[in-house]
């Protein structure tokens, strides 16, 4: 008994904050948002929160609809991205869609657009944005960990 009670507590459930982002393309031409208003700044792709209840899908489709007036079909799991903030695991799944309806529309998140690729990466990033870039390129990679060091930086570690 004494041994289960000892793994027991070695294997405690973490606390854990499920998002998405979705790299939304057309040809040669992504879908931006430059985030404003918060602490994470820069040119990004379109997510948020997974709400209680809903499957993961449920949710990218959710967001893009709310930060871009776009219904996403088929959004492809590429990855995560995932980090610890203030004793929560943060993980965020990374997907990719090429097909979607609607009418593009600006949200409190900020201003959403049609950009080329290229001129997408020459923009200021938001955080982890290249190495979100680099999951959805190489079918090799599908991870991403963010690790605080201990002059109170970040590296990101690729899987």
């Amino acid at each position: 008994m004494k041994n289960n009670q000892v793994a027991a507590e070695k294997h405690q459930p973490e606390k854990v904050i499920f998002m998405n982002m979705c790299m939304l393309c057309d040809g040669d031409r992504v879908l931006a948002l430059d985030k404003t208003g918060s602490d994470y700044n820069g040119t990004t792709f379109p997510g948020g929160h997974v709400e209680a209840g809903e499957t993961f899908s449920e949710a990218v489709i959710r967001e893009m609809k709310e930060e871009t007036g776009l219904t996403i079909h088929h959004p492809i799991l590429k990855g995560i991205y995932h980090w610890y903030r203030n004793g929560l695991h943060n993980v965020g799944l990374l997907y990719r869609a090429e097909s979607c309806e609607g009418e593009l529309k600006s949200s409190e998140e900020g201003q959403v657009y049609w950009i080329t690729r290229k001129e997408y990466e020459k923009k200021k990033l938001a955080g982890g944005m290249r190495q979100v870039l680099q999951i959805m390129d190489e079918d090799a990679l599908t991870e991403c960990f963010e690790e605080l060091q201990p002059d109170g930086s970040y590296r990101e570690h690729l899987f």
